[in-house]
């Protein structure tokens, strides 16, 4: 009898993607969009626990079992045509599923395993660093993208516990073995307590990536960007490879922070506002500085900057924004608001620990 059982239980299902017809093995314990990542697919994604609903793909045929509800992330029509996460979704049949704007991103590495060295902890502010690691073979990924970070003995390799960041410098055009990212303190996280208070040069750490679809896209017409904190580090990035590639659109970059000890970067926008080819204006703005300091800069919130600082050009901007969710849903109204087409809108929310697990 259990013989007969195993022989008729399956390892993985065969998933059609379409509008590229292209058919991928998928384990059984695998999520859909993992098995398509790891085959090079460019399939859209950003959180890839849930939250974002960016990997949505319309089921057409086949069974799935759902690792956690997604209610929250698809709206009620999506919902009833059947559109599913594929990052919480487990093959239990032949699937075919539909994948929208899959042809507009341009993400195509495939997701790799690599080690690596700390090499430089360098404090950015009071609480944010720039951790520099030397891989262990040269790594190629697109200016946007993130990868995952796990230290043995310091976070489980169980996939909640594994901390995603942004690289925060552009690749260039070829594969590189030093890589750079922005890490803030979290009140009570486990791996960036470690990496504040005990993490030395020469430690080990391993990375598993790229991921993520945030990157620039083609065109003609302004950006618009907007980050908070260390959301700064994939729009520099952003930034950065735009300059090696000849990128001459105008760019309007508001930059929100609580006050002056919290500002960086401050420099390094300065030196791309020289490369830049078109129109560039960095805009910090403080929304906790306290009244009567030496502060001459804009304060309040950065949505309340948004229109003032564009003007008619608004509606023309392609918009990217990286940072803490509540800023980006907020920024997302004056947006909407604006008439931007929502297609032409690209994010990157930045949940910590306190918004996925309990306790960080």
């Amino acid at each position: 009898m259990w013989k007969s059982l195993f022989k008729r239980s399956k390892a993985a299902y065969p998933v059609k993607i379409r509008p590229l017809d292209t058919e991928i093995e998928v384990p059984k314990d695998t999520p859909i969009l993992e098995a398509a990542l790891q085959r090079g697919i460019a399939f859209p994604h950003s959180c890839r626990v849930g939250t974002c609903g960016t990997c949505k793909c319309r089921l057409i045929e086949g069974k799935v079992y759902e690792i956690t509800d997604k209610a929250h992330a698809l709206t009620a029509e999506e919902m009833r045509e059947n559109y599913i996460l594929a990052c919480q979704s487990l093959a239990r049949s032949d699937l075919v599923i539909e994948v929208p704007n899959l042809s507009l991103t341009k993400i195509v590495h495939k997701i790799r395993n690599v080690g690596g060295t700390i090499t430089a902890l360098n404090s950015l502010t009071h609480d944010i660093l720039e951790l520099v690691v030397k891989t262990d073979f040269p790594v190629m990924y697109t200016a946007g993208q993130y990868c995952e970070i796990y230290v043995e003995g310091v976070v489980t390799d169980d996939a909640r516990q594994q901390r995603s960041y942004s690289f925060a410098a552009a690749p260039g055009e070829k594969p590189t073995d030093i890589v750079r990212f922005h890490i803030r303190k979290v009140p009570g996280g486990m791996f960036t307590t470690w990496l504040f208070e005990q993490a030395k040069v020469g430690q080990r750490l391993e990375g598993h990536g790229p991921y993520g679809d945030f990157g620039l896209r083609p065109a003609s017409n302004p950006i618009l960007c907007i980050a908070g904190g260390s959301g700064m580090a994939p729009i520099k990035a952003v930034l950065e490879q735009a300059i090696t590639e000849g990128v001459g659109r105008d760019v309007y970059y508001l930059f929100g922070v609580r006050a002056q000890r919290d500002l960086y970067g401050l420099a390094e926008m300065a030196e791309i506002g020289k490369a830049w080819r078109g129109r560039f204006e960095f805009v910090p703005v403080l929304s906790e500085e306290p009244e009567g300091s030496n502060w001459q800069g804009r304060r309040g919130f950065v949505t309340q900057h948004i229109a003032p600082v564009i003007g008619d050009r608004l509606r023309d901007c392609h918009v990217y924004m990286c940072g803490p969710p509540p800023m980006i849903d907020a920024a997302e109204k004056v947006i909407a608001e604006a008439g931007i087409d929502r297609q032409h809108v690209h994010f990157d929310k930045f949940y910590d620990r306190s918004h996925l697990v309990p306790g960080h």
